[in-house]
């Protein structure tokens, strides 16, 4: 399955009463295995759920915890980078070089990597005191 259009689909099922902003995410696994997630608000902000979020849980409750590959869409005038929680959720699963692209409903794609989205991120060898 094309990630482009997991996501595109996926968005559709957006909760998102409040602000009315669908967004979409859709990851490939190592295995080739392709998750999606889309948003969830809640009337308590910010108790909702980003769609890269979704698509990570959705990965992780199936067994896999590598991405090899993201896409994420939505409906607004240029793409939409994931929040900085949603960066550090991908550079969890993802290593630096995995390519992550950012899109419209209109077509508009924007290519860049994990590591380009979280430059400096934060990661399990700054815990390491040996």
């Amino acid at each position: 399955m094309e990630l482009k259009d997991a996501a595109h689909a996926v968005r559709e099922n957006a909760y998102a009463p409040y602000s009315r902003f669908k967004v979409g995410a859709a990851l490939r696994a190592a295995d080739g295995t392709v998750f999606s997630g889309c948003n969830v608000e809640n009337v308590a902000y910010p108790e909702g759920t980003c769609a890269e979020a979704g698509a990570i849980a959705a990965m992780v409750a199936a067994g896999a915890t590598v991405i090899t590959e993201a896409y994420v869409i939505a409906d607004s005038p240029s793409p939409v980078p994931p929040c900085g929680g949603c960066r550090q959720k991908l550079a969890e699963f993802a290593a630096k070089d995995v390519p992550v692209t950012l899109a419209t409903l209109d077509g508009t794609e924007f290519k860049t990597t994990v590591g380009d989205l979280l430059p400096g991120a934060f990661d399990a060898g700054h815990m390491d005191k040996s």
